[in-house]
């Protein structure tokens, strides 16, 4: 059983660190693509990504790291008990940096259409023009647009709708799947934290029989 138990640890405790991977690998990506000249493929999803908490993603994914270093010797360690409780408390900690990083993200999508406004602004007139040709639209929520080969007259804009309805879907759906994976390693986290406890608990109960089963070696030999 308490190989099981074990296996069961050091399979989650992969899986944990992956999620760190996978959240540097993000940024970095992220990063990237953002380095590089705008497409009509990546303009929207790199606006809303310059949006989401890019430092607080790459602090969180060196504690998971961490952890994870931490784990090896209380996981390899077959009595000790010490390091599983800091790596019960630094998956705690890990949790709570990737549950506030998901609501921050959700946050955000309760107002998708204030904060685009904001952001569409800033950007240069060749993303905007990006976006438009991307969601076949014209300015975000006013007559104001980038003359290009979609909106190519003040006429032709005021044929076509605004961009703030398609961009805001495209945000809502975008974002959606990025805090719910957020949500998804904070489960995964949560089922790395039980196995934990369960570990500590037989090691707990396996130390108590052995020191009965010592004093009962010491009283049998009086």
């Amino acid at each position: 059983m308490v190989n099981k138990i074990l296996l069961s640890v050091l399979f989650l405790d992969f899986l944990f660190v992956a999620t760190g991977g996978l959240l540097i690998g993000t940024v970095f990506l992220t990063k990237g693509s953002m380095a590089k000249q705008p497409t009509t493929t990546n303009v929207a999803a790199n606006m809303l990504l310059m949006q989401t908490p890019l430092t607080g993603v790459i602090v969180n994914a060196a504690l998971i790291f961490l952890t994870f270093l931490i784990s090896l010797p209380g996981v390899t360690l077959a009595t000790n008990r010490l390091w599983l409780r800091i790596t019960g408390l630094m998956i705690v900690i890990c949790a709570h940096v990737t549950l506030l990083i998901g609501i921050i993200i959700w946050f955000s999508t309760l107002q998708t259409r204030a904060n685009l406004g904001h952001t569409f602004a800033k950007q240069t007139p060749l993303a905007q023009s990006l976006i438009q040709q991307k969601f076949h639209c014209c300015g975000y929520l006013n007559n104001q647009f980038t003359q290009d080969n979609v909106c190519t007259s003040a006429f032709v804009a005021a044929q076509k709708a605004n961009c703030v309805g398609p961009l805001s879907n495209f945000a809502n759906s975008f974002l959606d799947l990025i805090f719910t994976a957020m949500f998804g390693i904070v489960g995964l986290d949560m089922a790395f934290l039980l196995t934990v406890m369960v570990v500590l608990k037989d090691r707990a109960e396996k130390e108590r029989y052995r020191h009965i089963d010592e004093k009962n070696g010491i009283y049998g030999g009086i």
